[in-house]
């Protein structure tokens, strides 16, 4: 399901160069993170699973990956992935800036595909299996496009945006259909992980989060483990062990100093919830990468 967030939930990393905005990035769960949380961005996201099983939700539906499968999130489209027990999924994430493919320009292409695509407007399919009739072609420029990237050779830009461009037209093919209205749900959920982005490195309580969609505690606790599939303190927790693993993989910042900054009040209590969800200590996690 198309969303339309506002910019506090926004993941505002760029992704490749300002010139060519395309990037893929191969990622494990859980070897490299526990879990995606919950996020939105500008850029469409490809994720193609290479290798094990997961879930990636996709709007407010949760789907079991499989290895070929590929999902398809379009710009504004709330997303996550998750593993399963004693599974590991091995996948890419293939992220590019609609405008790259030509949504600036001054055709009949930007006025009816693109430009409606990147402001969540263009009805896509959301998962592709091995076994549909669609699936080589579609998959076909996605693996040009890889091969393109790690070989590098001159002018491999163009080709990237060729495959893209291929990619999308393939796509909006399969799926004609009206985009689904957003439910009352999905709008309620927007405004506390919105909160939640904006509050987490502070003392932010169930109660508070609660007020600020105007559900009562115990209804609140219910409806979001619904919808996201884990309790509020978890989710919080989750957000804030994920911030801080992001600095304890970019900078030489002291572990106290990262606990306190992403909110936790005790290191000890930092030290084992980090732990519990990578496995590790913070000083182990930081050296094995």
């Amino acid at each position: 399901m198309a969303m339309t967030l506002t910019a506090d939930f926004q993941e505002k990393k760029q992704h490749g160069s300002v010139l060519f905005p395309f990037n893929i990035y191969p990622c494990t769960i859980p070897r490299d993170f526990p879990a995606v949380a919950l996020h939105w961005h500008t850029s469409m996201e490809l994720i193609y699973v290479k290798r094990g099983r997961g879930q990636v939700q996709v709007g407010e539906r949760a789907m079991a990956a499989e290895a070929g499968d590929l999902f398809v999130v379009p710009p504004g489209t709330l997303h996550a992935l998750r593993g399963m027990d004693g599974e590991r999924m091995e996948y890419e994430n293939i992220i590019f800036n609609v405008d790259f493919l030509g949504a600036g320009a001054a055709d009949i292409c930007a006025q009816q595909y693109l430009v409606p695509l990147a402001a969540g407007r263009l009805a896509l399919p959301t998962r592709l299996s091995p076994g549909q009739a669609e699936y080589a072609a579609v998959i076909a420029p996605l693996t040009d496009a890889e091969d393109l990237c790690r070989e590098r050779a001159p002018g491999y830009e163009l080709g990237v945006k060729a495959d893209m461009l291929r990619l999308l037209f393939l796509l909006m093919r399969m799926h004609t259909g009206p985009i689904p209205k957003e439910s009352a749900s999905t709008a309620r959920l927007k405004a506390v992980l919105q909160k939640i982005e904006a509050e987490y490195a502070q003392q932010l309580t169930v109660e508070q989060a609660a007020a600020s969609c105007g559900c009562s505690t115990s209804h609140f606790m219910r409806w979001f483990k619904q919808m996201t599939g884990s309790s509020f303190v978890t989710y919080l927790n989750d957000r804030r062990l994920a911030a801080a693993a992001e600095r304890l993989r970019k900078s030489s910042d002291a572990v106290l100093t990262i606990a306190g900054d992403v909110g936790f009040e005790s290191l000890s209590n930092f030290n084992h919830q980090f732990r519990k969800r990578y496995g590790m200590t913070p000083r182990e996690y930081r050296q094995s990468f």
